[in-house]
Formats: C-alpha cells, sequence, structure tokens
C-alpha cells in the first residue's frame, strides 16, 4: 500500500501499544496493553500524527507541543482524540507522554512497534527503520485527510496543517 488517500477506510486491525494514562506516581511504570485502533476508533474522530522517534529534536521540539497546546481548537472541530505514534516501545511513548504533562486520554502517546502501522500503509523509513512523519485524521472508520512530509519539514503533518483542513 502506498499511503491512505482521503476517502479510503481506515485499515482492519490495526493494533498500537501502550502504557494506559493514571494518576499514579508518574514515575511508575504501568503495563503496555493493546489498543485496538480500528475498533476503539471506529466512532471518533481522530488525528493521528506519526513521528520517527520520541523525544527527538524536532518531533519533541517542533511537531508534536502544537498539538498539545491546540487541542482545545481540535476538539472544537469535531476531534475526539490525538494518537502521537512512534516506533518507540509503550514505556518510551508513555514516558513522552508524561513528560509533556498530558494527562487522560484525549491525547495518546501509542507504540506502533517495529513500524508495523507506518509500513502497512507505506509511510515507513526502511532505510532508518522508523516512521516517516506524516498526519492522518480518521473520521468515524473514513480517512477525511492524509499526508505524509517529502522530506524533513514539518508542513503538512503540522496541527496547524490540519487544523486548516478540518
Amino acid at each position: 500500500m502506498s499511503g491512505l488517500k482521503v476517502g479510503d477506510a481506515f485499515p482492519e486491525n490495526v493494533v498500537f501499544k501502550h502504557v494506559p494514562w493514571t494518576t499514579e506516581d508518574p514515575k511508575a511504570c504501568g503495563i503496555p496493553q493493546d489498543l485496538n485502533a480500528s475498533k476503539e476508533w471506529a466512532d471518533k474522530k481522530v488525528v493521528i500524527v506519526s513521528v520517527p522517534g520520541a523525544f527527538t529534536p524536532g518531533c519533541q521540539g517542533t511537531h508534536i507541543p502544537p498539538y498539545i497546546e491546540k487541542f482545545s481548537e481540535l476538539k472544537s472541530k469535531g476531534i475526539d482524540k490525538i494518537a502521537v505514534i512512534a516506533y518507540n516501545d509503550a514505556w518510551v511513548m508513555s514516558a513522552w507522554g508524561k513528560i509533556n504533562a498530558v494527562t487522560g486520554d484525549d491525547i495518546l502517546f501509542l507504540a506502533d512497534t517495529e513500524s508495523k502501522f507506518a509500513e502497512k500503509i507505506g509511510w515507513y523509513m526502511k532505510d532508518m527503520g522508523r516512521n516517516q512523519r506524516f498526519a492522518i485524521v480518521v473520521d468515524h472508520g473514513k480517512v477525511t485527510y492524509a499526508e505524509v512530509e517529502k522530506g524533513r519539514e514539518i508542513g503538512v503533518s503540522s496541527a496547524d496543517a490540519v487544523l486548516s483542513k478540518l
């Protein structure tokens, strides 16, 4: 598959790993669980934003913070959840969410372990073994926005780009 296109159905059996958020000690490591995105998001409007890796300069410094800062604006446009995905494991993704002071389950930091989803849709960097940088909006099982970055810049996958298309 060479990416998702507007109008496509969100693929079946898309499963990410995550450590559910709790109010417990933020230094405690929870137990990773499966999140079947295909089922969990079937009746929701979700932004999926993919990055090459947690805590990397572009991802942490420029790409993800605007999604967190603009969540209420995204929510006002009908977005139920934001899912940040990277090839990192569920513990790293959980820690990344905690470092960014994300609480609750409106913004999820999910492990695309071994970049299985990114590879399935063809937006995978084989030479680096990581996800490409991309954004997808899924509205009740249908893709309404899907763009992948062509280079290292953050443009079509940015929070502002997604907001402009909602």
